[in-house]
């Protein structure tokens, strides 16, 4: 029996015994733990301040708007450029507005619209981090390592959740917001010196895109041409905008609905995410993956949120959150995996831009929406609309599995991991 874990431990973490991908995956670990803290204090240090559904929403669009209208050019200038090097870049910014936003936070009334405007910052740096730390991934291992390395990043990130959102809920009942943010700007000094330690000389670079015209348009194009693909980004863009806006509607159900306080929120998100971690792993070991397992596992998150909105108090709620978590990554991982295999690598930083852009760059669009429901109809609603959501894109994509199939041969396809580090941002 023990033989048996050890083997599966071993299975489970091989890509770990590359120096580089080691190199990357703690200093990522670090540095995500600090991104869900910032996040979640954010959101939280925006109600505290307003009051407001409409004003999260806001501010979860100022996050992530600069994803849904940089995403095209961000991919394009991934697939152009050295990923080692826009990564440094986009962590030293980020960094920066760490420490932004802890100056405000210090103060004794931040200003609401200075907040936003930080934010703002982080989502440009989101927006391009996102789809060169993706691509990255692929070129730190050996080709029979790549399945496994982007699993382990998927889980990763979601992970990182767990950690950090009770690491937020610790310091913001215990020393206030400013310290929360310090925390994470601390934290990008793990990444920054992970990525200055790899050794460029045992990286697999993917071709270059040479300098042209219409390569945004190229990308586009070459999406559309995929029926698979085109269809697990449609999914997606309909979930990403009223399912996935967690960060909106979690901390006016649990505060409003449920009368618990910060601590409560930040517990109940870290049980949610728990959930995830589990899905993550299950997904690093399943060998294939087709259109009706995203369909199936999108109609298991929307379920999911139906149910959570039912529950009555904070101890139910808790055990249908880590439901919520399993159901919510096993549909992204599956959902992203179409992308991974079916992108040409000259194309990769192009593709996964375009699923951050409708992962979470539909959030902009659907934070304010779900704001004013909770508003005016009270947070189950917001719920209920993510869940319905769900349901309605699990439908459609019913509708197209045959005609997606047969233009995919039919077969089954290898799982190469997922999430591979959609920020984390719901």
């Amino acid at each position: 029996m023990r033989g048996r874990v050890a083997l599966l431990a071993r299975e489970t973490f091989r890509s770990l015994g590359v120096r580089n991908f080691r190199l990357f995956f703690t200093g990522q670990l670090i540095s995500q733990i600090g991104n869900w803290l910032t996040l979640l204090a954010q959101a939280l240090l925006v109600l505290k301040l307003t009051n407001r559904g409409v004003a999260v929403g806001v501010l979860t669009a100022c996050q992530f708007g600069p994803v849904l209208l940089l995403g095209p050019w961000a991919g394009l200038i991934a697939d152009r450029s050295s990923k080692r090097r826009l990564l440094l870049v986009c962590n030293s910014v980020a960094m920066a507005q760490s420490c932004g936003l802890a100056a405000l936070a210090f103060l004794h009334h931040p200003p609401v619209g200075a907040l936003y405007a930080l934010a703002a910052v982080g989502g440009v740096a989101t927006a391009f981090d996102s789809p060169a730390r993706r691509s990255f991934v692929n070129e730190l291992v050996e080709g029979e390592n790549v399945a496994n390395a982007v699993s382990l990043n998927g889980a990763l990130m979601t992970g990182s959740r767990v950690i950090g959102a009770a690491l937020a809920g610790l310091l913001i009942a215990t020393v206030g917001y400013g310290w929360a943010f310090v925390v994470d700007a601390v934290s990008y000094v793990a990444v920054l010196a992970a990525l200055w330690r790899i050794d460029d000389s045992a990286l697999r670079p993917g071709p270059i895109a040479v300098r042209g015209r219409g390569q945004v348009r190229d990308g586009l194009r070459y999406v559309r041409s995929e029926p698979v693909l085109w269809v697990s980004l449609v999914m997606m863009g309909i979930v990403g905008t009223l399912t996935y806006n967690f960060s909106v509607v979690f901390p006016l159900f649990v505060k409003r609905t449920l009368h618990g306080d910060d601590a409560a929120f930040t517990l109940l998100f870290a049980t949610m995410c728990v959930g995830s971690v589990v899905a993550a792993l299950a997904s690093a070991r399943r060998t294939s993956v087709n259109l009706r397992r995203v369909v199936v596992a999108c109609a298991g998150f929307g379920g999911s949120m139906l149910l959570l909105s039912a529950m009555p108090n904070l101890a139910s709620g808790f055990a249908v959150a880590a439901v919520v978590g399993f159901a919510s990554v096993t549909f992204l991982m599956a959902s992203t995996a179409m992308l991974q295999l079916r992108a040409d690598p000259a194309m990769r930083g192009r593709v996964l831009a375009l699923q951050a852009m409708v992962y979470l760059g539909s959030t902009p669009i659907g934070g304010p929406i779900l704001g004013a429901i909770c508003d005016a109809l009270g947070a189950r609603a917001g719920l209920i609309v993510g869940g319905m959501a769900a349901l309605v894109a699990a439908a459609w994509g019913a509708t197209q599995v045959s005609f997606a199939d047969a233009e995919a041969d039919g077969s089954p396809q290898p799982l190469v991991g997922a999430v591979g580090g959609l920020v984390g941002a719901e």
